[in-house]
């Protein structure tokens, strides 16, 4: 039985959670470009840690981690965009926040960790 991996887990469940809003963004306020924005940045944090699961080495897998950090802190600007300017109620903002900035202090972890074991596989 393979181990739970809370990261994979966490974003999986953002992922789903973005494929909503960027659907509600568009149906509900015909809101196109920033739904693109965050559907494109909110979706691809976990498919980034998805491709590390596999990657070829340590330092590609630290690169993908980084550029899946990368995804977060963009995700993070467009829930901040779209709050200010009211395309989402604060209470959906402070939620998504709140998840977005958990993936972040993952993330930073797990680079952190694989950065600093250098005989250690690759995860």
């Amino acid at each position: 039985m393979s181990k739970e991996n809370p990261l994979k887990e966490k974003s999986y469940q953002f992922a789903i959670r973005i494929v909503r809003l960027a659907q509600y963004l568009q149906n509900g306020h015909k809101e196109f470009v920033l739904s693109q924005q965050i559907l494109k940045s909110g979706t691809a944090i976990g498919a980034l840690i998805r491709e590390a699961e596999f990657a070829q080495s340590k330092s590609d897998f630290i690169h993908k981690m980084n550029v899946s950090l990368k995804e977060a802190n963009e995700t993070e600007y467009w829930t901040c965009l779209l709050k200010d300017t009211d395309y989402i109620p604060q209470k959906l903002f402070e939620s998504l926040q709140n998840d977005v900035k958990e993936l972040i202090a993952m993330l930073v972890s797990t680079i952190k960790t694989s950065k600093m074991n250098p005989n250690s596989s690759k995860r």
